[in-house]
């Protein structure tokens, strides 16, 4: 480390020297070791520049007495054009040659004092000397400047600071301090420790020490060698200028290398800073692809309509949707809510660096993938809609199926030998009174015909109804079907016929009995009663809620209580066929066997009668069973409506609550971060929460409870409320973290931030109806006009006139780009800090990787992999385009339309 408080005094005491130096000149003036000194050095230092214009020069007083090299010498070391030589042998054309350099010299501020141009055309050794120092003091020293001092003494002060911490070194002056070249090797070693074993030299070998420095000077940085080691060892006092000159090659040396450095790595952060860019943008890419194509492979399963053909598939179906909402979904909604909160950090990441702001690939932006997520999620409702659609279809097929084939076996089972008995022949042999017994026989017949004439009917509804509801074996049920009606349309047809026959017949027959006939008229609605009462108490129910199991139940007792009459009319139809026995036996007839009137048998009727009476409890023990199941259902549904409430409030109460803290926040930005994440923490202990309502609605599903009258929440509406309160607060949290990087990157104070926000909420709100007076309506956004406001607060003149208008509309430019017409936050405060800190520019770095490439308008690779770190050197190699100006040479590159490219001004 250098000590400035000795640099200081050794500075001091350099100036006390400089009053001796007089002294020493004279003495020298009797002495030529100066003038070989000179000699060597001036001439090694001219020809350092000469030979990059492909000449140089053996005797500096012979060489330049025409005037011509002197005048390239000049040319080379400005950089500026001199008048035309005069290309003459003759003495005027060569004074003439030397007057237009020593004019030239003369112009930059020179004073030449007894320098003249015969002089120098005669060969004048100490005047060409004095006028070769003044040009090496006016171009190559003249410019050095530490501290404000002079360019001598500012070298000298260089020449302290850079050797002050090596041992045995003191530079007061640009004589003696230099004679044992430690000096030399300490400035070498200090810049490039790599060439130079300091430790290793002695203070007693200066000859050993110069020899070293000069070829080392030479070899690695282009040093001419300008002395000899034995001609400053061997002189009392070395040439001061000539050590000078010297010493100033190894400043324009150094000086240039930390140009270099400085410039390097100005272009390493930018490379730094577009590559970290770049992978966050390949992240982006990935995660976005990643999610879209697991959206696009889910929707189609989603969307898959084919139906099955039970209600335990269906079920399955449903606990198969289920275990995709609670395992598969959960990731998805976390990586698209990390895939938001990346893209903002890496836009704000973007802005901050003076970088274009980020387009991804097409069809990856957050609103594709929100777009993308929509359609998913309206996908879930109607697949969901659909399960439960299809449960109720098929549960509604079941029961219909079943109750057909019911109605069916029982149609069937009364229509069995009914078409043998109608095409039977029997009257052709009967009495007029078996005629007309037939007759009778047969009018009852119709009746009952009549009477099963709407169960045939119901048949083919059901079976109509199972054909719209796409019932999977409704080839069966339309074979029984048809089987059915085309028997009982042979049936009508040969109960017309067998009537046509017996009124034929009716005329010849007169005997009747009329109590066979009474029983067998009311006998057969009896019977069709009993047979109807006995299909409703094996009739299958379905019912969704109390009321309608209250109601059948309602139903059975009225029926119940129809039974006495009912059996009332039983013991009267029993008591005419006793009456029929009655007279017989006090007739002395014998009968001939059943009522020919009717095929119902007494013992039928108190069969079926007893039939029906035990069916009665086993009706009312399942009406009683279905009566608890649904009171179980509503304990379900009140249980489920009591926790869903209180989660649908909580959610309610906490995005209200964000809402608030987002726009109320105090603290410094840190505390705030803190807090949120606090309270996101306190947000995600109610999980447990969410899972007993989750719990409690699968209870609900599996009891295939479909409705529920004590809540208007749905399971669907509160997993979206918690998913967007997950969200809410992640976007939130996410926003603070972008403020803290804008702060820190932008150096905005705390004090700043806390102003803008205070304007930005001051006039975040709008006019309520027709009243004159303004309330907050915390949106967290600013209309165009509260916008405009907010700017006139903070000092903008975009006051309502021309100039005001235009101005206002450049800053809506950048800070609503869309044209949404409102302004966030987040825009407000890049707004605010572009408008207030500096940032890199491309021209910044064009300016760097000219000084890395020696003022040339291309670069090479080789220069490149030379001044940069090796990534980001094959970084530049690989994205620059070929230089194609007229000056270039093979494998130049073009850094400038590089350079324009990274901050979004070309394409790259």
């Amino acid at each position: 480390m250098v000590d400035y408080h000795a640099a200081n005094n050794q500075s001091s005491a350099a100036g006390v020297y400089m009053e001796q130096e007089n002294d020493w000149d004279r003495d020298l003036l009797l002495d030529p070791a100066w003038e070989k000194q000179q000699r060597k050095t001036f001439t090694a230092w001219c020809n350092s520049h000469l030979r990059k214009a492909g000449t140089q020069i053996e005797n500096i007083e012979e060489d330049f007495r025409d005037g011509l090299k002197l005048m390239l010498l000049l040319e080379v070391i400005s950089g500026e054009r001199l008048p035309k030589p005069e290309r003459g042998k003759m003495r005027v054309h060569k004074i003439n040659n030397v007057n237009k350099a020593l004019d030239f010299i003369a112009s930059k501020g020179v004073k030449l004092v007894s320098i003249g141009a015969e002089e120098i055309v005669d060969g004048n050794a100490k005047m060409t000397l004095g006028m070769i120092w003044t040009i090496i003091l006016r171009f190559a020293i003249q410019d050095i400047s530490v501290e404000e001092t002079s360019a001598k003494e500012g070298l000298l002060l260089w020449c302290q600071r850079k050797t002050a911490p090596y041992k045995n070194v003191n530079v007061q002056n640009f004589h003696i301090s230099w004679k044992d070249g430690l000096a030399f090797n300490a400035l070498i070693h200090r810049h490039r420790p790599d060439l130079i074993d300091y430790d290793s030299l002695r203070k007693d070998d200066p000859v050993t020490n110069l020899n070293n420095a000069f070829e080392v000077a030479e070899k690695h940085l282009d040093i001419p060698k300008m002395l000899d080691a034995e001609d400053i060892v061997n002189t009392a006092r070395p040439d001061e200028k000539a050590i000078m000159t010297y010493v100033s090659s190894f400043y324009h040396a150094f000086s240039g290398a930390q140009k270099a450095e400085t410039a390097a790595n100005r272009i390493c952060k930018v490379l730094a800073v577009n590559q970290e860019n770049e992978l966050m943008m390949e992240d982006y890419e990935k995660l976005a692809s990643e999610l879209l194509e697991w959206i696009r492979r889910t929707i189609p399963w989603l969307e898959n309509r084919t139906q099955e053909k039970t209600v335990n598939d269906m079920q399955a179906k449903q606990e198969d949707f289920r275990d995709y909402r609670c395992v598969h979904k959960p990731p998805k909604v976390q990586e698209k809510c990390q895939l938001e909160i990346s893209f903002n950090t890496l836009q704000t990441k973007l802005r901050l660096s003076n970088r274009p702001a980020f387009m991804p690939s097409e069809g990856r932006m957050v609103s594709d993938i929100n777009g993308a997520w929509h359609t998913l999620e309206g996908a879930e409702k109607g697949y969901e809609e659909w399960i439960l659609s299809e449960i109720r279809r098929l549960e509604r097929l079941e029961h219909l199926a079943e109750k057909f084939h019911q109605k069916a076996a029982i149609h069937e089972s009364w229509t069995d030998g009914k078409e043998a008995m109608l095409t039977q022949k029997d009257y052709e042999t009967s009495t007029l009174s078996e005629v007309k017994a037939l007759l009778r026989k047969h009018e009852a017949f119709e009746s009952d015909l009549a009477a099963h004439q709407d169960r045939v009917e119901q048949i083919a509804a059901i079976a109509q109804e199972l054909n719209e509801l796409d019932y999977y074996d409704s080839a069966t049920v339309n074979a029984r079907c048809q089987k059915i009606c085309d028997q009982w349309d042979v049936l009508g047809a040969l109960t017309q016929s067998r009537k046509e026959s017996l009124e034929r017949t009716e005329k010849q027959l007169e005997s009747i009995d009329e109590l066979y006939l009474e029983y067998a008229k009311r006998a057969a609605p009896f019977n069709n009663w009993m047979e109807g009462a006995m299909e409703d108490l094996q009739d299958m129910f379905i019912v969704h809620n109390i009321e309608e199991i209250q109601g059948l139940i309602t139903a059975h007792e009225q029926f119940k209580s129809t039974l006495p009459e009912a059996n009332k009319e039983r013991e009267a139809i029993q008591a005419i066929q006793a009456e029929v026995q009655k007279i017989a036996q006090s007739n002395g007839i014998k009968l001939s066997g059943a009522n020919p009137y009717t095929t119902i048998t007494p013992e039928s009727i108190d069969s079926k009668w007893e039939k029906a009476m035990a069916m009665v409890p086993l009706r009312d023990t399942a009406l009683q069973d279905e009566l608890n199941k649904q009171n179980n259902n509503d304990t379900l549904r009140a249980k489920f409506a009591t926790q869903a409430n209180a989660v649908g409030a909580y959610i309610q109460a906490k995005m209200e609550e964000i809402g608030r803290i987002s726009i109320e926040m105090n603290g410094t930005l840190e505390d705030q971060l803190t807090n949120l994440k606090e309270y996101q923490k306190t947000i995600m202990s109610y999980m447990p929460e969410i899972n007993k309502l989750e719990g409690s609605h699968q209870l609900i599903q599996e009891a295939l409870i479909f409705d529920n009258q004590y809540t208007s929440y749905t399971m669907e509406h509160l997993r979206v409320g918690w998913e967007q309160l997950l969200t809410t607060i992640a976007r939130t949290i996410n926003e603070v973290e972008n403020q803290i990087l804008t702060r820190d990157a932008k150096g905005i104070s705390q004090e700043q931030l806390y102003e803008y926000r205070a304007s930005f909420n001051h006039f975040d709100k709008t006019l309520q109806g027709g009243e004159r007076r303004a309330k907050r309506d915390h949106s967290g956004a600013l209309m165009a006009e509260e916008f405009k406001a907010c700017l006139i607060s903070l000092g903008y003149d975009v006051e309502n006139d021309k100039q005001g208008d235009t101005e206002f509309a450049r800053i809506m430019g950048i800070v609503d780009p869309n044209g949404s017409g409102a302004v966030t936050f987040q825009a407000f405060i890049d707004f605010m800090s572009r408008e207030t800190t500096d940032t890199d520019t491309a021209d910044q770095v064009i300016a760097s990787f000219k000084i890395l490439a020696a003022d040339k308008n291309y670069i090479t690779a080789e220069e490149l992999r030379r001044e940069l770190p090796p990534d980001q050197a094959e970084y530049c190699i690989a994205r620059m385009a070929p230089y194609t100006g007229p000056d270039g040479v093979p494998g130049a590159l073009d850094y400038m339309s590089f350079s324009t490219a990274l901050y979004g001004e070309s394409d790259l």
